[in-house]
């Protein structure tokens, strides 16, 4: 520090956040990173803590006797997975609300040891039209497996803050209760 920086200044302080509603764009594609590898453990822990006892996801001896001829990633494992990687770079903080799933499709299997990347797209975005400063956006989300196979696809749509309006928000919740001393 130079003799004329203020020593007890607070440092900059920089919050992880998503994109709020009025930094998305139609038509942009987010490439979330790192995949995550989906490991037979996930698996299973996933589909019986889920109560799914589906034997294509359990039982090993008969999903080779079937036409994949092994276990299969169980595809709300994947569903989960796919908008989970979104989060940290699109919603985390900006997001009020998930209105919809839509136009969900599992067009190849994930496997145990396969790796899920997964990329969004803003389809469509507009603003709310009964709550003031926030607005209606639309993704896609399309997940692939290592080889870039498309193994995923889903059609979401969230409420998002816009950032003047969730700044004011968290503004007046920090007030809120507060008193001048004197």
């Amino acid at each position: 520090m130079s003799e004329g920086d203020d020593a007890g200044a607070a440092p900059r302080r920089i919050v992880q956040r998503g994109l709020y509603f009025d930094e998305l764009e139609e038509g942009t594609v987010y490439v979330h990173r790192p995949g995550r590898t989906l490991t037979e453990a996930d698996n299973v822990l996933f589909t019986t803590m889920t109560m799914n006892t589906q034997a294509l996801h359990l039982d090993a001896a008969w999903s080779e006797t079937q036409p994949f001829g092994q276990r299969l990633v169980n595809s709300m494992f994947t569903l989960a997975t796919l908008v989970g990687q979104s989060v940290p770079q699109l919603t985390a903080g900006t997001i009020i609300a998930q209105l919809g799933l839509d136009g969900i499709s599992f067009p190849a299997p994930l496997f145990h040891g396969d790796t899920l990347y997964t990329e969004t797209t803003v389809l469509e975005r507009r603003p709310s039209k009964s709550r003031p400063g926030q607005g209606v956006v639309t993704f896609q989300h399309t997940g692939y497996n290592q080889h870039g196979t498309v193994v995923a696809l889903a059609r979401r749509t969230t409420l998002m803050w816009t950032k003047d309006a969730h700044e004011a928000a968290e503004q007046g919740k920090h007030s809120e209760g507060e008193t001048l001393e004197t």
